[in-house]
């Protein structure tokens, strides 16, 4: 006789409960194959984590099951098993949902919805009043003005009718701004006609991993209505997978206002370098670059030839790890993981190591990371497993190789 532990929970309403949340594909077209599982990077290292499973939970109805499945805040919502999947499912979306729906806010683990709390009554995810980030800025303003030799440059705040407004990270304020300052030097070097707000500049969304919907839009719709106040022509998004993906998704599914593009950065780069307005000095980095795929770059949003066009412009040896572009692996600190302490050591040592693989297989002395969620991981593999790189944001390199034009003036005042 089986064992009463043993006994299952179907639910048959369970399935048509999560069906109707997904709305936009249907999880039923599951074939049970397993491609999902043998395409995830770390099935095979930590019990659990196997998407064939829960999607089985979640189609036989077995709601307390699927609840109870660790999978659900294992998983790093990346993806790579929807690419390996023959009916497209996308995991990842089911796991969001699961997340958000049938979760309450006290039961995400880690600093999840701390971070989230914060972001709805702070404006920004790092809690960094209005007077610190005006001060912050004019600090950028004068070392700008120091290091362009140009007294007259301006941070354009609030400029209205922009070609560009340009959200960022919150981290690019209060523990990088020397990584704000780079971009900062790179939109001078190209006279760009842009600005940044004094009201809502934070482009991340935290919720996007906590898949609470009403705290996501809560979080997101003032960045849009600031590029409409302002009446800026494009929102360009900093060098963050995860606030691109979030802003595109809320942009795509709930944003009804006036239309305008949602461009990552390293796609402006792109566009300014193919119509020479940032020259490169090809010299200036010698040592072999390899480039990092974010999931919600690459996967998600098919970000993939634009980083490469940038640093093959002045990178003389580039090297690609092994998968690349969609077939990538994931660092392991995506989908929230990262926010969730008492995984750490799974984060680091286990997800980890795929990762230091690829990583290490490359030879290459420095990995470009066009993700600050990525870079915080990556940043932690390099210490854990000794790899000796030096791991660089692409912004940064360009900065590097940034030659300025001669007599420039400050053009954003």
């Amino acid at each position: 006789m089986e064992n009463a532990t043993n006994v299952l929970h179907p639910e048959p309403s369970f399935r048509g409960e999560v069906q109707e949340l997904i709305g936009d594909f249907d999880f039923g077209n599951c074939l049970s194959c397993g491609m999902c599982t043998a395409g995830c990077p770390f099935s095979d290292l930590i019990s659990g984590l196997d998407p064939r499973q829960f999607l089985r939970k979640l189609l036989l109805g077995l709601r307390e099951e699927a609840l109870g499945d660790p999978f659900v805040f294992l998983c790093n919502m990346c993806e790579r098993c929807t690419v390996e999947c023959p009916m497209g499912i996308k995991v990842g979306s089911l796991v969001r949902t699961v997340r958000g729906y049938f979760y309450t806010r006290e039961q995400y683990p880690g600093f999840l919805q701390k971070v989230v709390q914060e972001q709805l009554e702070t404006g920004n995810q790092m809690s960094v009043t209005p007077g610190d980030y005006l001060e912050t800025l004019d600090w950028l303003q004068e070392e700008l003005q120091q290091e362009l030799g140009d007294p007259g440059f301006r941070i354009p705040l609030d400029k209205r009718d922009a070609d560009y407004f340009f959200g960022f990270n919150a981290r690019e304020i209060k523990y990088y701004p020397n990584e704000l300052q780079a971009i900062l030097k790179i939109f001078y070097a190209a006279g760009i006609n842009y600005t940044i707000s004094s009201r809502k500049w934070d482009a991340t969304n935290l919720a996007l991993f906590t898949g609470n919907d009403d705290d996501f839009c809560n979080i997101q719709m003032p960045l849009f209505e600031e590029v409409v106040r302002l009446g800026a022509r494009e929102l360009i998004i900093t060098e963050c997978g995860g606030a691109f993906h979030a802003t595109r998704h809320a942009y795509r599914t709930f944003w009804k206002g006036r239309a305008f593009p949602v461009r990552h950065i390293i796609q402006l780069l792109d566009q300014l370098i193919g119509e020479g307005r940032l020259k490169l000095d090809p010299t200036v980095i010698t040592e072999p670059v390899t480039y990092h795929d974010p999931c919600s770059l690459a996967r998600k949003e098919g970000l993939m030839e634009e980083a490469r066009r940038v640093l093959k412009a002045f990178i003389g040896d580039f090297r690609e790890m092994n998968p690349n572009r969609t077939d990538n692996y994931c660092c392991g600190g995506g989908g929230g993981f990262i926010a969730m302490p008492e995984y750490s050591g799974t984060r680091i040592g286990i997800k980890g190591q795929r990762k230091a693989g690829q990583i290490r297989a490359t030879g290459a002395k420095i990995v470009a990371v066009p993700c600050h969620n990525c870079m915080d991981q990556i940043n932690d593999i390099t210490r854990h497993f000794q790899l000796g790189t030096s791991n660089r944001h692409v912004c940064s390199l360009v900065e590097e190789a940034l030659i300025l034009p001669a007599g420039r003036e400050g053009n954003t005042s």
